[in-house]
């Protein structure tokens, strides 16, 4: 195949920290407060301002609270795991790694003994009616290293009486959640918004307000995970007050990413967006014979981090067929086409190009001659 002479204008794919907005650039921060406290009158504003921005674009309920936490969404989930788990038996959801991650934290860290791991290899889901919502339930609502998301909150019991905690960081802003079925959301700024790492979101409904102010778990508390005083919820940390210090570098980008969502149409306008990426994939996948998406089912494909595979039938030996995602990510990334959609080291070999509404749906249709190219290359060469 002739080499594209067409190149993305960003070439960024990375899935997390990801293409920054459209027309962003470093004067994006020239009204950041730096130098100042974070506690200050006019540091609370800003941090305030990410909060009520959120919780407006997103149609978070009213009387749901949220805030502003440390350590990215790791830290946000983490902080709810710790501090919410240990009341009643839960049911841990995984289908891909960052899922494990928190079986690892609930069986070895935590020790819950009354827990249930149902999970399903990648590509796949849990069974979802197999879920027992009068237990706490965790799960993550996209596998970023997947690409298979839930497709709704139908599962989801509305008179449950356990607690559902749900890992969105990279579903957030790109589909639509069920928060009356929500107790527990979090995300980062880097994913969706393009904004920066090391800061969380995380959200938390009257019902997760109860377990906090009655529960007490039975192990040691890091400061950073607490969330109450005197037993009653520090409502402090949801009007801004970090538990520690903040980058306002990080709270001024993430801003310009919330008022740049908000001028193209908001939740609606970021989704919208997300999904003629996914569309764009998914015509290239239907015409092409050596490549397949690695969620089996459509229903559950990702329209953020979209997970594609070589095709058993690609005309590939296994070697090569194991190492072709790499090959292809390495051949682009010296072209200048595209950087960091090789998938996660713990999935399984392909290539996961992120498809959120920071990125142009014209350089995803510009990426996917080039991937014809880089593996008509592979394929040449292992002959």
């Amino acid at each position: 195949m002739t080499k594209p002479q067409i190149k993305p204008k960003n070439p960024n794919f990375s899935s997390g920290p990801c293409a920054k907005p459209p027309g962003w650039s470093l004067g994006a921060l020239n009204e950041a407060v730096l130098g100042r406290s974070h506690r200050a009158a006019i540091g609370l504003e800003r941090l305030r301002a990410v909060i009520d921005e959120s919780k407006d674009l997103l149609n978070i309920p009213k009387d749901y609270r949220l805030a502003i936490v440390p350590g990215s969404d790791t830290g946000a989930i983490e902080m709810a795991m710790w501090s919410l788990l240990g009341q009643r038996g839960i049911d841990v959801l995984a289908w891909e790694n960052f899922g494990q991650m928190w079986v690892v934290d609930i069986v070895k860290h935590l020790k819950l003994k009354d827990h249930r791991v149902m999970d399903a290899p990648y590509g796949e889901l849990p069974d979802l009616n197999s879920v027992d919502c009068d237990r706490d339930v965790i799960f993550t609502w996209n596998g970023t290293t997947s690409g298979v998301c839930v497709p709704d909150g139908n599962w989801i019991d509305p008179d449950r009486k356990g607690l559902t905690l749900c890992d969105a960081t990279s579903a957030v802003f790109a589909m639509e959640l069920p928060w009356d079925k929500l107790d527990v959301v979090t995300w980062s700024w880097q994913k969706v918004l393009g904004g920066e790492a090391a800061h969380g979101m995380l959200v938390l409904s009257p019902r997760a307000v109860e377990r906090l102010e009655t529960f007490t778990p039975s192990w040691p508390m890091p400061k950073v995970f607490r969330m109450t005083s005197k037993g009653k919820i520090d409502e402090a940390l949801f009007r801004g007050a970090t538990i520690n210090t903040p980058s306002m570098l990080c709270v001024e980008d993430a801003l310009f990413a919330l008022k740049w969502a908000r001028s193209i149409g908001g939740q609606k306008g970021l989704m919208s967006r997300s999904s003629a990426n996914l569309n764009a994939i998914s015509e290239w996948v239907n015409k092409t014979d050596w490549v397949d998406f690695l969620p089996k089912a459509s229903s559950t494909r990702s329209c953020t981090s979209i997970c594609i595979e070589i095709a058993k039938a690609s005309g590939l030996n296994a070697d090569s067929l194991q190492n072709a995602p790499k090959a292809i990510s390495s051949l682009l990334e010296d072209e200048g086409v595209a950087y960091d959609f090789n998938n996660h080291r713990a999935a399984p070999p392909s290539l996961r190009i992120w498809g959120g509404a920071t990125v142009e749906t014209s350089d995803i249709e510009a990426l996917l001659p080039w991937l014809d190219w880089a593996f008509g290359q592979i394929l040449e060469n292992s002959n």
